[in-house]
């Protein structure tokens, strides 16, 4: 029986922090366990991987900043390969799409909306934008999930425009909607 590898990349919901966990099945220990981790924009790092563990990678491990220093990870298409001696036969390739810094600024625009004096019918439009911003950094998510990178990138850049957008729109509130809208007909 030969060993199975498997990495699950685990959501830390902390923009600072990569979480790879190893899901792998070994019939001994592992030889010399790596990852090779290829961040958007940066050349690949190889790093050592405890097996059988979580491992936790940030901005500085990572070779991004300087050491002691966490910074956000870039969103985008990370290449992951695990891998243990002989590497050349034994090793296992993830691709995923990070959206963390992107989701912390939908969590934002959607807690404004919340916290905003709509009107009822604005507060419903913002909510229909806020749900097609949603599908699209999910599309992003399942697109990269399958290996279709240019269609995860096309789909990341639609939603942070339109995220963007409705962020700088302020969601229509301007404070004068009640008075343009209704008080022009007298229901005030």
């Amino acid at each position: 029986m030969a060993d199975v590898l498997n990495i699950l990349v685990i959501d830390t919901h902390d923009s600072k922090l990569l979480g790879i966990a190893d899901a792998s099945t070994y019939t001994s220990g592992p030889a010399s366990p790596s990852i090779s981790i290829t961040v958007p924009g940066f050349d690949p790092i190889v790093l050592p991987f405890v097996p059988n563990d979580f491992n936790i990678f940030n901005s500085s491990t990572l070779g991004l900043s300087a050491v002691g220093v966490s910074d956000p990870l870039p969103d985008g298409i990370y290449y992951l390969t695990y891998s243990v001696a002989p590497a050349l036969t034994t090793f296992v390739n993830k691709t995923i799409m990070r959206v963390d810094r992107i989701q912390e600024k939908f969590d934002n625009a959607f807690m404004k909306l919340d916290m905003m004096e709509c009107d009822l019918m604005i507060k419903q439009q913002s909510k229909v934008e806020l749900n097609s911003i949603y599908y699209f950094i999910q599309g992003s998510i399942a697109a990269a999930n399958n290996c279709a990178v240019a269609t995860s990138n096309k789909l990341y850049m639609q939603a942070n425009l339109m995220l963007d957008n409705f962020i700088r729109n302020n969601c229509g509130c301007s404070g004068t909607n009640y008075l343009n809208n209704f008080r022009q007909y007298g229901t005030m």
